[in-house]
């Protein structure tokens, strides 16, 4: 199924037009940021809202301000407040490891690994997003606004186009159009990695970026959804989340309205995680303390409990699977801490060895002494 939005020819010209005038320009310059008051947007239609809704076969309401999304398989909130710009922590998709029978999860799901973004060439973003541009609306728009708002020293040791590649994926698009994060997301979730190919570029920016940005020590990070899935989700289940999965170390936040409410059927994960990357300095929303999971982040359930009435939780522990879930970006990137061998281990070793070396000093010591006064008494 092709996700991509119908094109007017003349329009899709002039958006490769204004492509090349703004590489252009940034060439000349040889600045990562572009000029918005000299860009003029001249295709208003690159992604219509009906094609769009009919093409992912979503049913969309508009209530108070925000735009809920929904179907079978997946759960969005969006918040459209500018004097707020509170981007919403986005309901996860899980999906069932093959071991696991569970046809409700795997609907429309490719669950092939995510390889071969990483073939792709490193390039600024400008370029990286450039196969993007007739299925996101208005795209070098927020390009310029991402490229705006990175300062030209990153923290982190990140690249000017590696810190705007993050805080592109945090922008919040105009309603009703589908942000990149959403529609990224979607694609890896519901979808063959053939059809996640014009993505791979700008993947390869993004993940070289998330991956040199240090790892969260272990905590547990919280994330939800407006549904009961505790039949999904019994104990020693393995589970993967093939999408970039917002979450947050703080549980209260999920109370808020905007995310699931107080009230009606709610499933709360509690993932122990190991290797979730803190994006706040790189994020559009400075003010969110959000923890982001890579995809293929392998989990294994541990228990659930149901603490309130349509209250459910389950905890999950994520491991390092067996077999490469996500490709690492370049050569020599980690995206998983290095496992440390705690001191009371290194003890262990440590003391009979230095034990050791010990009595094989004094034995020498004393062959020595024993030798020297033997060659004494020789007459």
């Amino acid at each position: 199924m092709n996700q991509r939005a119908n094109v007017i020819p003349d329009a899709l010209y002039e958006e490769n037009q204004y492509t090349q005038r703004v590489n252009d320009n940034v060439r000349k310059k040889r600045k990562k940021k572009v000029n918005r008051k000299n860009v003029t947007f001249t295709n208003d239609s690159i992604y219509n809202l009906n094609e769009q809704i009919s093409s992912l076969s979503e049913k969309d309401t508009v209530n108070q301000g925000h735009l809920y999304a929904q179907d079978e398989n997946v759960d969005y909130t969006f918040d459209h407040d500018e004097t707020e710009k509170q981007r919403v922590a986005q309901p996860p998709v899980v999906e069932e490891n093959k071991q696991v029978t569970n046809e409700a999860e795997k609907l429309g799901t490719d669950e092939a690994p995510i390889i071969e973004y990483a073939e792709e060439p490193l390039l600024p973003l400008i370029d990286a997003c450039a196969p993007l541009v007739d299925i996101l609306h208005d795209l070098w728009t927020y390009v310029n606004m991402a490229l705006e708002e990175t300062p030209e020293e990153p923290p982190d040791g990140l690249t000017v186009d590696e810190s705007a590649a993050i805080r592109l994926y945090t922008i919040e698009w105009t309603a009703p159009h589908r942000s990149l994060y959403s529609m990224l997301n979607y694609t890896l979730k519901n979808y063959s990695r053939e059809e996640l190919r014009p993505y791979f570029r700008y993947m390869k920016l993004f993940l070289t970026a998330l991956v040199k940005l240090p790892c969260s020590p272990p905590l547990t990070v919280w994330r939800g959804v407006t549904k009961d899935l505790s039949a999904e989700f019994p104990p020693g289940t393995p589970v993967t989340w093939w999408s970039f999965s917002s979450t947050t170390t703080e549980l209260t936040v999920l109370e808020n309205n905007m995310y699931l409410g107080t009230t009606g059927a709610r499933t709360l994960f509690s993932v122990e995680a190991i290797n979730g990357r803190t994006i706040r300095a790189h994020s559009h929303f400075v003010t969110e303390d959000e923890i982001l999971l890579l995809p293929g982040t392998h989990m294994i359930v541990q228990s659930q409990f149901s603490p309130a009435t349509d209250l459910y939780i389950i905890h999950l522990k994520q491991v390092i699977p067996n077999e490469t879930l996500l490709q690492p970006p370049f050569e020599g990137a980690c995206l998983y801490p290095k496992i440390t061998r705690p001191w009371y281990r290194k003890k262990r070793i440590v003391i009979p060895l230095a034990i050791l070396v010990t009595m094989c000093i004094v034995a020498t010591i004393i062959g020595a002494i024993l030798g020297s006064r033997a060659a004494n008494k020789e007459p």
